[in-house]
């Protein structure tokens, strides 16, 4: 059974443009294996993030039917930790304070939270040091850089333990060094704890790093038009992005993009 799977799934954002037919997605179908890691890549206004709310529970489908985890999606899922562009750390908390915010506001573990605090705090400190943010566990946000800030939050929000984790763009604000450090760090992480990833993306090259399988949307309404595994073998490491084999995939996933985009009635590419 897959762990994510959407069956027909069509969204429209209100009543009035679902009578007129007007969608934002249109006829998503797919399935995510547990631990799977999966990036959704395509143009600006395609339909990502909207699917992303969809696997939240934060919007339900006009048409179809979304399950994950053997349970139909009804509401916002408690099973998902998300990560966005904007760390968005509270700033008068520390680091490690920052990332013990869900389970304060999270249950089971609200109820729990002061009883077992120092058990709660040892873990989040031991996750911090896990992604090179050992010394900093008490720091507050402005004291650290663009790039731990990402990976703080990227702690918070696996802290709980999710069987899912949801990123949003997360690393689109950071310097290109940066952006590769934290890909080795996620890499990492998900490796570990063989949580599922649902990776948006503008960064083909992310996403072919990252992912098991990346999917292409066109633009709006957003429809999956080519679904791509990634042949490359794990524990992948920043010297496979120079490689022609994975040159290859990146120049394949654009083409998809490309072709979409001329078939719209975009100009094509002039030939000589």
């Amino acid at each position: 059974m897959a762990f994510v799977d959407f069956d027909s799934v069509w969204l429209a954002y209100n009543e009035d443009l679902l009578a007129r037919g007007h969608f934002a997605v249109e006829d998503i179908s797919l399935q995510v294996g547990e631990g799977e890691f999966i990036a959704i890549v395509g143009p600006s206004g395609c339909g990502k993030s909207t699917f992303m709310k969809l696997t939240t529970g934060l919007m339900m489908p006009s048409r179809g039917r979304i399950v994950i985890g053997g349970e139909p999606v009804s509401g916002p899922l408690k099973i998902s930790g998300m990560a966005f562009q904007a760390p968005s750390l509270l700033p008068w908390r520390t680091t490690v304070n920052n990332v013990l915010l869900p389970l304060e506001i999270v249950e089971p573990y609200r109820s729990n939270f002061k009883k077992r605090r120092p058990e709660y705090e040892a873990k989040a400190r031991e996750l911090l040091q896990s992604v090179g943010l050992g010394g900093y566990e008490d720091k507050f946000p402005w004291q650290l850089s663009g790039g731990m800030q990402q990976r703080a939050s990227i702690c918070r929000a696996l802290v709980h333990e999710p069987k899912m984790l949801l990123l949003d763009e997360p690393f689109g604000a950071l310097d290109a060094f940066t952006r590769e450090e934290l890909w080795c760090a996620l890499r990492d992480l998900q490796a570990a704890q063989k949580f599922n990833v649902i990776l948006v993306t503008h960064d083909l090259r992310e996403s072919v790093f990252l992912a098991d399988t990346v999917y292409v949307m066109s633009s709006s309404p957003g429809r999956i038009v080519a679904r791509r595994e990634i042949d490359l073998p794990r524990p992948r490491d920043i010297e496979v992005t120079y490689t022609p084999q994975f040159t290859d995939i990146v120049h394949e996933l654009r083409g998809h993009i490309g072709a979409h985009r001329t078939t719209l009635g975009a100009p094509a590419p002039a030939t000589p």
